[in-house]
């Protein structure tokens, strides 16, 4: 992550909150781990209990999607540099991202490769609660150019 987040440990300890008592398994066991003390750790496990979250069915704040997916997207983005394919989730962010074995000469604007979901679509994808075929298939991701496939990249 680029910065850490200063409102991460209260988001987090606000998002353990509300999610007490929660019968999911997977956020259960989430919240039995150890809250964390820096703001980059809390970032992290905000999005991991977002996504549990999501894939239990919950409905979370707006305020914790988005931090969870500005999360995820700067992961994205310092794992795979480059410019050839523009991931969207509207409102909360947008990165640019190489893919390995393609070469890229865009240099200006938006890449020809663009990628657009909805938070929700995208944090689970990026949890592998979705598979980025069964998202395509449900219309649920918006990919248009040659190399938008991030199916392998989020596997």
């Amino acid at each position: 992550m680029k910065r850490p987040d200063a409102g991460a440990l209260t988001r987090l300890a606000s998002l353990r909150m509300s999610l007490t008592g929660t019968p999911e398994p997977d956020v259960r066991r989430l919240l039995e781990l150890p809250a964390p003390t820096e703001p980059a750790d809390a970032s992290r496990a905000e999005e991991r209990l977002v996504c549990a979250a999501l894939a239990a069915g919950l409905t979370l704040p707006r305020a914790h999607l988005a931090a969870a997916v500005r999360t995820s997207l700067a992961r994205l983005e310092e794992q795979h540099p480059g410019k050839l394919v523009e991931v969207r989730i509207p409102p909360f962010g947008a990165v640019q991202i190489g893919m390995v074995g393609v070469a890229s000469a865009h240099t200006r604007g938006t890449p020809p490769n663009v990628v657009e979901t909805d938070a929700a679509t995208w944090l689970l994808l990026v949890s592998r609660h979705l598979s980025w075929h069964d998202a395509r298939a449900d219309h649920r991701v918006r990919a248009s150019g040659a190399h938008a496939d991030l199916g392998d990249l989020l596997a």
